[in-house]
This record gives C-alpha cells, sequence and structure tokens, in this order.
C-alpha cells in the first residue's frame, strides 16, 4: 500500500494530468455534448470532482462507506453550467483529497466498509481516484476531438 505522501503524490499528479489535458477547452465549449442527455463538458468536469469528494468521503467520513444515492449525485453534476464553476469545483475536491491523505495516514490501512472496494484498505481509494479520472480525462479527449481541437498531451511538462 502506498504511503501518505505517495498517495498525496498519486493525487497532484493526476490533476496536473487531468488539467494538461482538458487545457484546449474554454467556456465557449462548457455546454458541448456529443449527444442529448449526455454531460456537457463542464458537467463531465464536474463529475470528475464530484467522484474525487465521494471516494474520499467515502473512505474517510461516512462509517457505512460510499453513497450510493446516485441519481442525487448525478442531478447535482447537472446543475453545473459553467467551465469555470467545473474547474473550480475539481481543484477544490483534489486539494481537498491530498488533504485527507495526509490527515488520515494512520487510516490508510484499515478496511473499508463491505460494499464498493469493501475489505479493501483505505488508502486504495488513491488509485482509484486516479484511474476514474483517467476514464474522464479520455472521454473529454473525444469530446475535444469532436469540438475541432487538440487535446494536449497530459504528461508533459507542468
Amino acid at each position: 500500500m502506498a504511503s501518505p505522501d505517495q498517495s498525496v503524490s498519486t493525487v497532484e499528479a493526476t490533476l496536473r494530468f487531468f488539467r494538461t489535458g482538458i487545457a484546449c477547452f474554454s467556456e465557449a465549449d462548457a455546454g458541448f455534448a456529443p449527444q442529448p442527455g449526455m454531460f456537457t463538458v463542464a458537467q463531465h468536469i464536474a463529475h470528475t470532482a464530484q467522484t474525487v469528494d465521494w471516494f474520499i468521503e467515502g473512505a474517510f467520513h461516512r462509517a457505512e462507506g460510499f453513497s450510493m444515492d446516485f441519481p442525487a449525485l448525478e442531478a447535482r453534476v447537472r446543475q453545473v453550467a459553467t467551465l469555470a464553476e467545473s474547474l473550480a469545483w475539481l481543484d477544490r475536491s483534489f486539494a481537498a483529497a491530498a488533504q485527507a491523505f495526509r490527515t488520515n495516514a494512520a487510516r490508510l490501512g484499515e478496511p473499508l466498509p463491505p460494499g464498493i472496494m469493501g475489505g479493501q484498505p483505505r488508502g486504495c481509494v488513491a488509485g482509484a481516484l486516479m484511474d476514474h479520472t483517467a476514464h474522464h480525462r479520455g472521454a473529454l479527449a473525444v469530446y475535444a476531438r469532436l469540438r475541432g481541437k487538440t487535446p494536449p498531451m497530459p504528461y508533459g511538462e507542468g
């Protein structure tokens, strides 16, 4: 299992890669969705931020583990209309995640409650958070291409 410092490093790198990968978007792209009913660019970013919060809350702040109220979670994301709002949420969520790994160092090896990732050490959410964020970074790269933009290589200097 990763140390608190390694977990924080994972969180920070994940945000850096995500931010780099979506740097091609402007506020004019915020409302774009490939098909009706799909998340817009802003909502997709907001969903990514919300899921960071969901991982941290489930691992460290909710005795029962992860919230399974997906309709309520989606409803909150659907309210986001601007790139500025979604990026602010993203930055807050990743900062809170890094802080959670710092302040819960002694709990990283404790098992998660039954359910999603039940029995796994709480610290494993750093990897899950990274994987989920990468998934959405890739989806947003497709959105960018559909807008005629070239998403930058996320792993470059930065």
